[in-house]
């Protein structure tokens, strides 16, 4: 099946290395950052599950729970923490699936047969607390994931869901953002962004980081 920004991430339930997981229960209401590797002992994605690991405070400050998926089996995947751990000097603190049956490789439309008819692409979604999925990448598999990126995409959904703007581009948190073109009225702009704006054009208006 093919997903797309909007949809309700599919549930499921899988063997990890950490149990039994069923995702929207272990979700609960927190965010979720859910990233696929091809295969266990392979050398880009070791350096990415040990910084994910490294990443545990920045998640937990954003109440952003990560969960990683290989094909392999859930042996493999202790051994493989050995590995992570030793190489990258980090303990890792969260499950890796052991999606052998292509379970949720099939749902989340992780088996790209252009690329591998058995083995999974490197794609990562953003999940929100309602199961939205709010984010999908696919990366390619020689280049290993920005996860600076990642943390920057999650701050700028959080802070669009509470407030009616929007982030520019290469926004970081803490900067100037948009306010959305569909807030017109001119009381309801004093109340929500009481340190004014700037008018750039009518369409391209600019405030402080309303949050901050």
């Amino acid at each position: 099946m093919s997903i797309r920004l909007g949809d309700i991430a599919p549930d499921f339930e899988q063997d990890s290395s950490a149990g039994r997981i069923r995702f929207h229960e272990w979700l609960g209401d927190s965010w979720g950052v859910l990233f696929s590797h091809p295969a266990d002992f392979t050398p880009v994605c070791t350096t990415e599950l040990g910084f994910t690991a490294k990443l545990k405070e920045e998640f937990a400050k954003r109440n952003v729970k990560a969960i990683a998926l290989s094909v392999d089996p859930v042996e493999f995947h202790l051994k493989w923490i050995g590995d992570i751990e030793e190489t990258q000097d980090v303990q890792v603190n969260f499950p890796i699936l052991a999606d052998a049956d292509r379970k949720v490789s099939g749902l989340y439309d992780l088996i790209h047969p252009n690329a591998s008819d058995t083995l999974t692409v490197r794609s990562l979604f953003i999940v929100d607390p309602n199961k939205k999925v709010r984010l999908i990448i696919t990366y390619p598999a020689s280049t290993g994931r920005n996860f600076h990126e990642i943390l920057r995409v999650i701050d700028s959904l959080q802070l669009t869901d509470h407030y009616k703007v929007a982030t520019p581009a290469n926004w970081q948190d803490g900067e100037e953002v948009v306010i959305v073109p569909s807030l017109q009225d001119p009381d309801e702009l004093k109340q929500r962004f009481p340190k004014g704006f700037r008018a750039v054009k009518p369409y391209l208006r600019l405030t402080p980081q309303p949050n901050r």
